[in-house]
């Protein structure tokens, strides 16, 4: 029943996110790349693509099987969405749970404010980095899986079929997206050496033996037969030259970020505090040293224990009671989204250095679960080579959560070994729900990552036609689309070719129109064309009409050399018609 709570309160904060916001900019892009797809034109071969395939493919499907209608695209969010909280959820449940006596309870708090803050919840379409999250925590899941307990029952074969399952599981995130997916794999493979590494030279009598139970090579083979295949397809479909340059190179080019940038998240003002107050909690939890731990409890300390205890349940407390207050601090939501924001490099800081403790301690017990902290890490470390901190958490706060639960399981560990206090960690877990509930609640409602968009103040505009039932916002965009959509239907021919600038509508999706242009989207990303090549290009592909956005969603237009490009087209082309956010050429 748990899960299923979890499970429905995800998916109703995703429906409702659908009911009232819709992100045109990255949403056209999505569609209408994914109906180019089922239609037949092949990405990297056909026309430029810098985004790994697997999202657009199953989107592609989902237009192929079930129509062009928006709402199946929500649908298949909502429900991703809300297996993703119920997966994170799983994989928590499954590390405290033979170590933290309220295991049950711990992790269905720091997992319930995920409704909020899902991967789905916060950028509610369908689109790469939700997918990729998705993908990231279910290899996550096979391989916590593969780690079988000395207490589970294994069936000749079962450790080998588990072992593949996750060695195929963490190859697939790079398919998604390639700068979260590719350094999980890397460091996936890289915790696979290091196991390997402990079984040769480590003592044999310590040694959860993996490699007996298949599960190492299992992982292996799993991993090697899902890379040779993947391979094979593209070099039979698309070329993998072709793959490599569009995703590797160009994409890199256009969007990796330096490493004084992608530091700059660690510059975060709130650590010069909250930092030292964690290090003094940590002390106070160690308190007293092995050494004097007889000695001193033999005098009969007990109450200075307890006190010591609260004194650094408070330390530890005070990062999330500074950003619960930001509520009654702030008054505009900016500044709220910044305080919650906050939290991440600190909690990032904290898993580096459990995620090295980790490390050190697979000579002492060598298993897959001790190398969570590092895959997570090197996840999250990757999402921010595109948009930094601010820009990228908005998929991967149930990797946030992981780490959390990493954490608590380091304390309780830290307690047992001293004087134990069992309040204390489902204390802990109790403030770090409320704190991320409450204020994911009203970052996820407040827009604030969508605040590169414009939503004007009044009621939530739909539009009239059937393909895209299901999409709302406010704003005169859908209803100057559906003006844009009559007037295509009634004075441009299906076969003609066109483009839009820049390219913020589902335009192909809902006509069923296929591309005779190479771009789609008229972004810095993915238009690698300069304003002569387009000019050319234009020519050389028999475009008859072009239409220009003027009443953009997005706060500014992003095209690459706006005005050169426009003043070589407006050459060819003689204005049509003046609709109310669009201007219609036709080519001379």
């Amino acid at each position: 029943m748990a899960g299923i709570a979890l499970f429905a309160g995800t998916v109703c904060v995703v429906l409702w996110q659908n009911a009232h916001v819709a992100v045109l900019w990255d949403l056209s892009y999505i569609l209408d790349s994914a109906a180019r797809i089922a239609a037949g034109q092949m990405p990297y071969r056909d026309f430029p693509f810098v985004y790994p395939p697997l999202t657009f493919l199953i989107q592609a499907a989902i237009i192929r099987f079930a129509g062009r209608v928006y709402f199946h695209h929500v649908l298949y969010a909502a429900f991703v969405g809300g297996l993703g909280t119920v997966i994170t959820w799983r994989i928590a449940l499954r590390s405290l749970r033979t170590r933290i006596a309220s295991a049950w309870a711990v992790t269905l708090l720091i997992a319930a404010p995920l409704t909020f803050l899902g991967i789905y919840s916060i950028v509610p379409i369908p689109e790469y980095d939700g997918d990729c999250a998705f993908s990231i925590l279910v290899a996550l899941w096979l391989l916590q899986r593969a780690d079988t307990e000395e207490d589970d029952v294994s069936t000749p074969g079962s450790d080998l079929a588990r072992g593949c399952a996750a060695g195929i599981a963490i190859c697939l995130p790079m398919f998604f997206k390639q700068n979260m997916g590719l350094p999980f794999f890397v460091a996936a493979i890289g915790g696979g050496v290091a196991l390997r590494l402990v079984a040769k030279f480590g003592p044999q009598d310590r040694w959860v033996n993996l490699s007996e139970k298949n599960a190492l090579p299992g992982i292996t083979g799993g991993a090697a037969l899902t890379l040779l295949a993947s391979v094979l397809a593209l070099h039979w479909t698309a070329g993998l030259g072709n793959y490599l340059y569009w995703t590797v190179r160009f994409a890199g080019q256009r969007r990796l970020p330096g490493l004084a940038t992608m530091l700059g998240i660690y510059h975060e003002p709130s650590l010069l505090w909250s930092l030292p107050c964690v290090a003094i909690a940590v002390l106070l939890l160690n308190w007293p040293p092995r050494s004097r731990r007889a000695s001193v409890l033999a005098r009969g300390v007990g109450s200075q224990l307890s006190w010591l205890r609260i004194a650094a349940f408070a330390l530890l407390a005070a990062p999330f009671v500074v950003t619960l207050a930001s509520l009654l601090l702030y008054d505009d939501a900016d500044s709220r989204g910044d305080s919650l924001l906050s939290l991440w490099p600190l909690l990032l800081v904290l898993a580096v250095g459990l995620a090295f403790a980790n490390l050190l301690s697979l000579r002492r017990k060598p298993s897959i679960r001790p190398l969570f902290p590092f895959l997570i890490l090197a996840a999250i470390t990757g999402t921010f080579m595109s948009q930094q901190l601010w820009g990228s958490t908005y998929a991967i706060w149930p990797l946030l959560v992981l780490l959390v639960a990493e954490l608590l399981v380091f304390l309780e560990r830290l307690l047992s070994r001293r004087a134990p206090a069992r309040w204390f960690v489902p204390a802990l877990a109790a403030l770090i729900s409320v704190t991320l509930l409450v204020c994911g609640g009203f970052y996820t409602s407040s827009e604030e990552r969508l605040s590169y968009l414009q939503f004007p103040d009044g009621p939530v505009q739909h539009s009239a036609f059937p393909q895209l039932a299901g999409l709302a916002t406010p704003g005169q965009y859908l209803p100057e689309l559906d003006e844009l959509l009559r007037y295509a239907q009634a004075n441009i021919p299906q076969d003609d070719g066109l483009i839009l600038v820049p390219g913020e509508e589902p335009f192909y999706f809902v006509t069923g129109r296929i591309p005779r242009f190479p771009v789609q989207l008229f972004d810095p990303t993915t238009d690698p064309y300069s304003p002569a090549q387009i000019a050319d290009l234009v020519q050389s592909n028999n475009i008859r009409w072009l239409i220009v956005k003027r009443d953009l969603q997005i706060n500014a237009d992003p095209t690459p050399d706006r005005d050169a490009t426009m003043q070589l087209l407006m050459e060819d082309f003689t204005l049509a018609a003046h609709l109310d956010g669009y201007d219609v050429y036709r080519r001379s």
